[in-house]
């Protein structure tokens, strides 16, 4: 999952909602992503293990990544009867909030059939909601910390959660209409299209699935581990360290980032392009809360004594890729919304045959994805704080920094198809992707 705003695809506006027409198209123009039919029988496998072995080497009084063979954990290690009734209830609390009538609607872009689908922009509200809950769980002095030996059963839960969801999406998508399947998951290929996802805005009456899934149970929860893990290391040593204090607040910064420009979201390709399958269900309920807070889970076990002077580095590189990443999203939005603007009026742009225009000054012009460049700068702040004796804390920013190439090259293909000839004018003003003068 990524929070940054992405393009939406061409197909979504140039073809019709002809099922015939629509099927062609994908079995003969479509390439398959993320490795096909192979890509959609090993993922779904390899991911589930990957986030019990990052879980349960976060762990060990070693944290090495490269033992092999590796160890992970047992059965019983992934079995407790509160961590599945933890789960559904945070799910169902955060589902409750959301039907909340609190907060605005907006409208999200137009749909192939021309309509457009409303969705509750409360998701900032549904955070401090949930922070006021765990207040007052704290006051009760519930035993928060007990989320740190929970991890691995919570971690089991939602992935067996995430397949049961995604065998109900494919199902409940044959009755779905031609229109309202994902251009890119009506293959025909059953097991990529239940991977990739085949229906693009699954919905029970108001309740939109996916949108919901995308900001709420896995992100929130992401803070409230981060929050369990300190707890714990509060009852350990009788007082959070600055490294654990730095991850906690740089994270929840982020989190309450995303859910207060929430509207950017409707934008995102997750929500315009993709459909909704296994791959964004496992990444929002599983991959997201208990990868994105392996920081935190490693100072438990692997406590870092940090200088005021490395902390204040720190804390400055993460302020750097905060202003890089809310700024140049910000700049996108606003020409998105209103063209006219003073804040971006004054920008040049590009004319594209679709009557749209691109970006070429103000902080597009520096690289084509300057969102991605503070995201990845802020992931380097979150792992700082761990030192440097195991890379187990870096995993997250080594998988960001792949995701998000291959996100750029998503768009790539994506802009160029849709573009053309402009987006080529575009890539010769602004011939950096992600870093300036490197990549």
């Amino acid at each position: 999952m990524s929070l940054s705003p992405q393009q939406t695809s061409f197909w979504c506006t140039k073809m019709g909602p002809n099922s015939k027409t629509l099927k062609h198209k994908l079995s003969h123009d479509s390439e398959l992503e993320f490795g096909g039919t192979l890509g959609a029988v090993f993922i779904p496998i390899l991911l589930p293990l990957t986030v019990l072995f990052l879980i349960g080497t976060s762990r060990s009084p070693e944290a090495s990544v490269f033992q092999w063979p590796p160890q992970l954990p047992s059965t019983e290690q992934l079995w407790d009867p509160l961590a599945p009734v933890v789960l559904l209830g945070w799910i169902g609390l955060q589902a409750i909030l959301y039907l909340m009538p609190f907060g605005k609607v907006s409208e999200g872009l137009m749909l192939r059939d021309g309509t457009r689908l409303k969705y509750s922009i409360n998701g900032f509200h549904s955070l401090c909601i949930s922070t006021v809950l765990l207040m007052l769980l704290l006051g009760l002095e519930a035993p928060l910390g007990y989320l740190f030996e929970l991890l691995l059963p919570l971690a089991a839960s939602a992935i067996s959660v995430s397949f049961l969801f995604s065998v109900y999406l494919y199902i409940r998508s044959f009755w779905a209409p031609s229109h309202a399947l994902a251009l890119g998951g009506n293959t025909g290929n059953p097991l990529y299209d239940f991977f990739i996802g085949r229906e693009l805005n699954p919905r029970i009456g108001n309740f939109d699935l996916k949108y919901f899934c995308e900001l709420r149970p896995g992100l929130i929860g992401w803070v409230v581990i981060n929050l369990g893990m300190l707890m714990e290391e509060v009852e350990l040593r009788g007082s959070p360290s600055l490294a654990m204090i730095l991850v906690n607040c740089f994270q929840l910064l982020y989190v309450a980032d995303a859910l207060w420009n929430e509207e950017a979201v409707l934008t995102t390709m997750d929500i315009v392009h993709d459909g909704f399958g296994f791959m964004l269900v496992f990444g929002d309920l599983a991959w997201v809360p208990f990868t994105y807070s392996l920081q935190a889970a490693f100072l438990v076990k692997h406590p870092q004594i940090l200088s005021l002077f490395k902390a204040a580095a720190i804390v400055a590189l993460n302020g750097v890729g905060y202003y890089i990443f809310r700024k140049s999203n910000s700049q996108k939005n606003q020409f998105r919304r209103e063209p006219t603007h003073p804040s971006v009026a004054g920008l040049e742009t590009i004319a594209t045959a679709t009557g749209k225009r691109l970006l070429v000054s103000g902080w597009w012009g520096l690289v084509r994805h300057p969102n991605y460049l503070g995201d990845l700068l802020m992931a380097l702040a979150w792992s700082l704080p761990c030192g440097f004796s195991h890379i187990l804390p870096y995993f997250y920013v080594i998988y960001f920094t792949i995701l998000l190439i291959h996100r750029d090259a998503r768009d790539e293909r994506q802009c160029r198809a849709k573009y053309g000839l402009a987006w080529d004018t575009y890539c010769r003003r602004v011939p950096y992707r992600i870093f300036p003068y490197i990549y």
